[in-house]
């Protein structure tokens, strides 16, 4: 059952709830004489963040143009309240705004999960996957614009993954896996839900939907029976049709497992009728998308420098009929994360580049390189052009403002004009000051991160301080909107802590040289940027060395467990979130052994056990001394939940130091759930405000009060 909780916060807020009480109940108590006028309200005074706010934002999430450039569909994610909907997720809407900003409206809203949009080549249906109505398996839909409702273009018996207009508009390719045999479906029902692990998957296909178009050239549903590419060598995860029609490029592994779309996908042209292979990029290492280039003369991807990078952020073009790929941009220090090609031939490309983000154009011979925008505030995510490659759109997101709908002219120097407002009552609430912080580490390397003041601190008083570190380690912190579910820095300062998101040696955003300096050296020299960004910050007056806490998911989480138990004279209090406490252990756990081994500790188990030993913060458990809580979801694949028991338990064990440890039934790598996301937030909370502000030795109630309100019955 949840309970309502209000909480006064001081003496002066008490009289004046107590007065509001007095003038709702008794009006007459309180009112003026009669010939008085009444006195204007003065406004509300805006409120800081709270918990409740933070699991309510909604965020924009992909984005598409139209042809004309006159409409920009995006998706939107709206939260769950939780304690009050049912549980789950988020919910995906598809919405459309015109490109001046006016007449946002949602066209697909309520209990959908949409993603992958497109517009047909026309410009007259948005398409988009989604289970809709009685769907079993995830369609592809779509959407006339001039009005209608959505109808189905697939009917597949497996779940469609990917898929991609032919350029005439008259058929689609898409990825699904081979939907389960009637004898396997029958097995289940009687109970043979077996698994056999990595051996019993489905078959990925490529398949072919032609599609019926009327006498005025509407696409009206589907035409006839898909086409499977039986013949592939190998499992595609996305396909993209060559601007004749004529060819298919896509992205074969091995086998459809997780570790092989990390690190083993490589990119082949295949004859879009018979799906014979016509080419392949003598590529190797992580793949990010992937097209043809205008002319189709030319394979455009986002990949890794080779196989030991350990993000794709490297512009690359090869011949179409396959080949060396060459970098476009070989100076960029700093990862790019989508481009989009132009019909002139030019692509533009948006990247990551220290804390903000850069928009630039180049041609696919690597030709003409130039800057279009550039800013650490906003900083994009997202990224669209219409047919002409006269504007973009983009998602942006500021210090103040999560991701929204931005679109900018892409000639005459003009600034990105944002195009919705998705949480407009974040206007009444009051944030902290967001700074980039840039400082040098003990070796000299400039080091940056984000900072977030304390709300309401005063001029040379020190506060507790929270080091929020980053996953990955392939991830970086722009200088946007930080504060979430398990990170919540603008929280965290609503109640006087100084929150530090540092971008250690390894991160991203810094170019290949930055990214792979922590190559085969995990909580290495990375972890020492983390300790010097905290000296810089004791030694500027901000934080109090005797309150310094530290928390963080997954390589996050591992650099929480090494700063409780190798360094745990230097931390306070900590919070780990899908961690890892022995690598060698993990090694032998997780979905990903090879990328792991290929891209961050540069050998395995066998070969270097020294090396994982003396990198696990199982070993240093004797040394623990810091307060820390444990949580993790229960089904991760990614980090086996293995890893949290055998920490809580050695802890636990040694007798001497507060841990808690808290299971989430029904997470993976990272909560979905909006209960379970709430729950988070608030234990994260009550951890530090318990053992950072009040310096308390022991545990806290376990139980939360969730002051969340009741279902209202009818």
């Amino acid at each position: 059952m949840f309970r309502i909780r209000v909480r006064v916060r001081s003496a002066a807020r008490a009289v004046a709830t107590a007065c509001l009480t007095v003038a709702l109940l008794f009006p007459a108590a309180l009112a003026a004489p009669p010939a008085a006028l009444p006195a204007p309200a003065a406004p509300a005074a805006p409120k800081p963040l709270s918990a409740a706010d933070i699991a309510q934002l909604r965020t924009v999430g992909e984005l598409e143009i139209s042809p004309d450039g006159a409409l920009v569909a995006y998706t939107l994610s709206v939260p769950r309240r939780p304690g009050i909907d049912d549980n789950g997720g988020a919910w995906a809407e598809l919405w459309v705004v015109d490109r001046d900003g006016r007449n946002a409206r949602g066209f697909v809203t309520g209990k959908v999960n949409v993603s992958a949009l497109r517009f047909s080549p026309d410009g007259a249906l948005v398409t988009y996957l989604a289970k809709r109505g009685e769907d079993k398996q995830r369609q592809v839909w779509a959407l006339p614009l001039a009005g209608g409702e959505s109808f189905k273009l697939t009917a597949a018996k497996s779940d469609v993954e990917s898929y991609d207009w032919r350029p005439d508009g008259r058929a689609l390719a898409y990825v699904a896996a081979d939907p389960l045999s009637k004898e396997q479906e029958n097995l289940r029902e009687k109970g043979f839900k077996q698994e056999i692990y990595e051996e019993d998957w489905q078959p990925r296909r490529i398949v072919q939907q032609p599609l019926a178009v009327s006498d005025g050239g509407a696409v009206t549903g589907p035409s006839g029976e898909p086409r499977t590419l039986e013949t592939l060598p190998g499992q595609p995860w996305a396909v993209a049709f060559s601007p004749d029609g004529a060819r298919l490029l896509t992205d074969l592994s091995p086998r459809p497992l997780v570790d092989d779309q990390y690190v083993a996908r490589v990119l082949h042209v295949i004859d879009a009728t018979t799906g014979a292979v016509l080419g392949k990029v003598d590529h190797a290492g992580k793949l990010g998308p992937f097209d043809f280039s205008a002319d189709g003369r030319s394979i455009v991807f986002v990949a890794a420098a080779d196989i030991n990078d350990h993000q794709a952020g490297r512009l690359m073009a090869a011949p179409a009929p396959g080949g060396a790929p060459r970098d476009l941009l070989p100076t960029l220090e700093g990862h790019v994360e989508a481009f989009r090609a132009t019909s002139g031939g030019e692509l533009v490309y948006l990247a990551g580049v220290g804390t903000g983000t850069r928009l630039g154009r180049v041609q696919a011979d690597g030709s003409g390189a130039a800057i279009l925008f550039e800013a650490n505030d906003p900083v994009f995510e997202s990224l669209a052009l219409d047919r002409s490659g006269t504007v973009a759109v983009l998602a942006g997101e500021s210090p103040t403002r999560p991701r929204e709908v931005f679109a900018l002219p892409l000639s005459g120097g003009a600034a990105p004009r944002r195009l919705t407002d998705s949480n407009p009552w974040l206007a009444e609430r009051r944030l902290a000051k967001q700074e980039v912080l840039r400082y040098p580490a003990r070796d000299g390397l400039m080091i940056e991160g984000i900072l977030i003041r304390p709300l309401d601190g005063k001029a040379g008083a020190r506060a507790p301080m929270v080091v929020i570190v980053h996953g990955g380690p392939e991830a970086h912190y722009k200088n946007g909107w930080v504060t979430r579910y398990s990170e919540p820095g603008q929280l965290l300062a609503a109640e006087g802590y100084a929150a530090f998101y540092p971008n250690y040696r390894g991160s991203t955003g810094r170019g290949l040289a930055f990214a792979k300096a922590a190559f085969g050296d995990p909580v290495g020299r990375e972890f020492e940027d983390v300790l010097d960004g905290i000296d810089a910050l004791i030694a500027q007056g901000l934080a109090d060395p005797a309150k310094v806490g530290i928390t963080g998911g997954s390589y996050g989480g591992y650099f929480t467990a090494w700063a409780a138990t190798r360094y745990s004279p230097r931390f306070a209090a900590g919070v780990m979130f899908v961690g890892i406490s022995d690598t060698l252990i993990k090694a032998r756990t997780t979905d990903i052994p090879r990328e792991d081994e290929l891209v961050h500790m540069g050998t395995t188990p066998a070969a270097n056990p020294k090396l994982y030993a003396e990198r696990s913060p199982i070993t240093y458990v004797s040394e623990a001394r810091t307060p820390l809580l444990i949580l993790h979801g229960k089904e991760d694949p990614r980090v086996d939940p293995s890893q949290s028991r055998m920490l809580y338990r050695a802890l636990k064990e040694k007798g001497d130091v507060p841990v808690r440890l808290v299971w989430y039934p029904g997470e993976g790598h990272g909560n979905r759930n909006a209960p379970a996301r709430y729950d988070y937030t608030l234990r994260l909370m009550q951890w530090f405000d318990w053992f950072l502000r009040q310096g308390k030795k022991d545990l806290p109630p376990f139980a939360i009060d969730y002051q969340v309100e009741p279902p209202k019955t009818p």
